[in-house]
Order: structure tokens, then sequence, then C-alpha cells
């Protein structure tokens, strides 16, 4: 062997190619924050967020249209990452300043605020913004908003709430505290940062000729073997990097063989800093640099609830010496998304709706009952975990660790029962069905595990 046949030879990456390997986590940073905040403006996430990505701008453009089929485009004060998107999630809501999450109504009028900014000036107060919001949603049949109306007020106030967050609408006098309180006790007036606010609203399609949200799904179908490869590839990545955990069962087969693969998890660990775990069942992406903006486990009575949870029904789940855990087939992943469908499209103005042909919408696809197996067996079926014990759990951690759960917690076992199961579900950690839960694999890291409390610093109250 001579000495250059075996001298090492430099790692061949496919992504990050240009930037020099001192420079390597910052760029894998800058990728984070843009993956974690898909709009970037002068103030949001904060001041320095903005600059940090127009230094990598030319690689952070190429990367991300190769590795997940996005668009980063900067204009102005503004970065926004158009994302593709493989199914709907309705795991992530948008949240007000006091983190309540969005309803119909506040959604909508949210959509109306970007409408009226859009044709509005450089400068707008918050009456006559309300006022032209008022004007549109009267005209929609079950919205309308009243100003003088306390929960029209409370949630057309987070609408503007969340834009003012993102620097879509910047305090230039007055004050909107006061208008809240009173309409016609104060007023502020604010700038309008248009490069923002075309940024967040530009609609690929014609509104009126959308006849489901499932239409905004679509992409165009190639027929190239290596096209189709690599678009499986990008969704594979995608769904890393925007599901806590991915399941090979919840995913095409095409799919789930790039998950996998050695590549993707090279792939994101350039990319992103972080490193791909890999079990039977399906691969996450370990979050140690904050990506996420909600981990498990975490903080908060709620994520404590929620991991000790996770722990009770691990060993429940494992326990040799209880009675055996039910096993029973988990819900079809294409109903639940049609379930969801169908919730979102319940609120489509049918009225303005204005057909492209006379095909009429598509007819959705069934699913035949897939039972065959036996129940003892557990192939293709997840142990159900029934409400009962759930409650059970919750009330036994409230006595075991009772010091570090609140006065309000105590109070309202079931809410934090409630709360702490909604958060497992977000992690992909179970399945709510009617009864109860479906335990999903990843509770399996937390079989056996001792959990240990810190105690609250101070005593909270109940109100």
């Amino acid at each position: 062997m001579t000495a250059e046949s075996g001298a090492l030879r430099p790692a061949v990456h496919r992504f990050a190619v240009d930037v020099p390997e001192l420079e390597l986590a910052d760029y894998q940073r800058v990728v984070r924050l843009v993956l974690r905040h898909p709009l970037i403006t002068a103030t949001w996430p904060d001041e320095r967020a903005l600059p940090r990505v127009r230094r990598f701008a030319a690689a952070l453009r190429r990367d991300l249209a190769e590795a997940f089929g996005y668009r980063l485009e900067l204009h102005g004060s503004t970065a926004r990452l158009v994302r593709a998107k493989d199914r709907l999630d309705g795991t992530q809501p948008a949240v007000s300043r006091t983190g309540r999450p969005f309803d119909r109504q506040r959604y909508a009028y949210l959509a109306l605020c970007l409408a009226v900014l859009g044709r509005a000036g450089i400068q707008i107060t918050l009456s006559e913004l309300a006022d032209s919001v008022a004007g549109d949603a009267n005209r929609i049949t079950g919205l309308g908003l009243d100003p003088d109306h306390g929960p029209d007020r409370r949630a057309f106030v987070d609408a503007v709430g969340w834009l003012e967050e993102r620097g879509v609408l910047r305090l230039a006098d007055g004050s909107s505290a006061a208008w809240a309180s009173d309409p016609g006790a104060g007023e502020a007036l604010y700038d309008v940062a248009r490069d923002v606010v075309f940024a967040l609203f530009r609609p690929t399609r014609v509104v009126q000729h959308v006849e489901s949200v499932s239409a905004l799904l679509g992409r165009a179908m190639t027929s190239s073997g290596n096209a189709e490869r690599r678009q499986a590839a990008q969704a594979a990545r995608r769904g890393v990097v925007e599901s806590p955990v991915v399941y090979f069962a919840d995913v095409d087969p095409v799919v789930a063989n790039h998950l996998g693969g050695s590549a993707l998890a090279a792939d994101l660990a350039r990319l992103t800093g972080l490193r791909v775990e890999r079990r039977a069942e399906g691969v996450l992406l370990v979050d140690t640099a904050g990506f996420t903006g909600e981990r498990f486990p975490g903080t908060g009575s709620v994520a404590q609830a929620a991991v000790l949870l996770a722990v009770e029904i691990a060993d429940r789940v494992a326990d040799p010496d209880g009675r055996r855990v039910k096993r029973l087939v988990p819900p079809d992943g294409y109903g639940r998304q049609q379930a969801l469908v169908g919730q979102i499209d319940a609120g489509l103005p049918t009225a303005t709706l204005v057909r492209l042909d006379d095909t009429g919408p598509a007819e959705p696809r069934t699913t035949e009952d897939e039972g065959g197996a036996d129940e003892t067996d557990g192939a293709g079926r997840l142990p159900f975990i029934t409400d009962s014990f759930l409650r059970t759990a919750v009330g036994e951690i409230l006595q075991r660790y009772g010091t570090a759960f609140g006065a309000q917690w105590h109070a309202d076992p079931d809410r934090l029962c409630a709360e702490a199961v909604a958060l497992l579900e977000r992690f992909g950690a179970v399945t709510v069905v009617p009864g109860g839960v479906l335990v999903r694999p990843l509770v399996g890291r937390y079989r056996h595990t001792i959990a240990a409390v810190k105690p609250r610093a101070s005593t909270e109250t109940l109100f």
C-alpha cells in the first residue's frame, strides 16, 4: 500500500459545502433558527436573527431547497422560509401572547387583518384597523366583529398582538392596552411593515379556487426515478425536523427506506448539528440545542406530570406480574388526516367557490378493516391504557410529588391529566382513542425510569 492510497481522505458532504469548518457551528445554528422560525424580521425572534441569516443567505437557499424542498426568500428586512407540507398538523397552533391557542375566530381575524394591511398605507390606527376588519367580518355569516363585545375584542387583540410580536405592526404612538380595555378610552398608531405583510401573505393559489385545504398539500408528480427518490429523501428529512418522532409505520415505504439509511443521519448532522437516533420503530432528532420551542421532557408542572405519567404507562405495559394489557389496532393515519381536513373544510365559504372544471372534488378513498390478526399476537397492535388508569396514575403522582405541583393542579387533577396526555400525544408518545390511549414505542424510552422532581421554590395559591 502506498502512502497516497493509505492516506485519510476528507469526508465528502452534500450540504454546507462552501461553509468553512470554523464557521460550521454558526451555520448550523442559523439553520436551526430558520427551521424553527420560518418568518424572521428585524425584531422577530430577536434583533440578531436577521443579520445571522443574511450572513449565510446563499448557502441557506441552496441547502434548504436541496435538503427539504423549502424556499428561502429575503426581501427588505424580512426572511421567509416557504415550507413544503406533506400532511396537516393540528398540534402546532398559533398562540397569543398569553399562551392561548388560536381558535377559528382568531385565525379569521388574523387573515382579515393581513388583507386590510395589504391595501393600507404605511401607517394605520388600531381603531381604523378594527373598523376595516369589522366591515369584512360582518359580511361573513357566523363571524362578525363588534369591538364593544368583550369576546370579539379579545380575539381581535390576540390577532393584532400576534402581528405586533412579529414586527408586522410597530407601535408609533399611543397605547394598545388602553384600547383593548375600552375602545373609546385610548388609541394606538402603528407603522405597517409592508415587506413583512407581503412575506406573510403570498398565496400560491387563488383562494376561491381551493375546494379543500388538502389541495394546498398537492405536488406535481414526476415520472423520473431519480426525481422520485430525491422527493422521498426530502420528505424523510422534513419529517425528522418537523416532527418529534417519525415512525416507519406512519410513512410510505419509500420514505421509510430513506429514514432507515445512514445518509439521512449524516446529512442532518451536517445541517443542524443534531444527532439522529434510530430504533426499530422509527427515528427522532435528539434536541440538545433548544431547536424546538417545546421539549420533552421539559420544565413546568404539565411537562413534569407528562414524563412521570409516561413512566407509569411504560411500567404498566411491561409489568410481568400485572394483568396483561389489551392491544388494539391503531387508528388509520389516513382516516385521522381526513377527519382533520373535514374540520378545516367545514369553514370553507362555498358561496364564493369558483370551480376550475366540472369534475367536482375528488372522492376520498376508504380503507378496509385490517383486523385479521389475532388480538393476542400483538401484530400491528398497540397497548391500550384506559382513562381510569391515567386518572389514578396522575392522582398518585400528585400525592407522591405533592410539593412539586401547585395548588391549582391538586384542586383539578383531571385537567392536569388531560393536559399531560395532550402533551404526550403532541410528541408522538401516545395516540388518544375513545376510552383511553394507545401507547406508542417512544414511551419505551422511559421504562423503569427513576424520576426525581425538584420541590417548588415557593407555594402557589389557587387564585
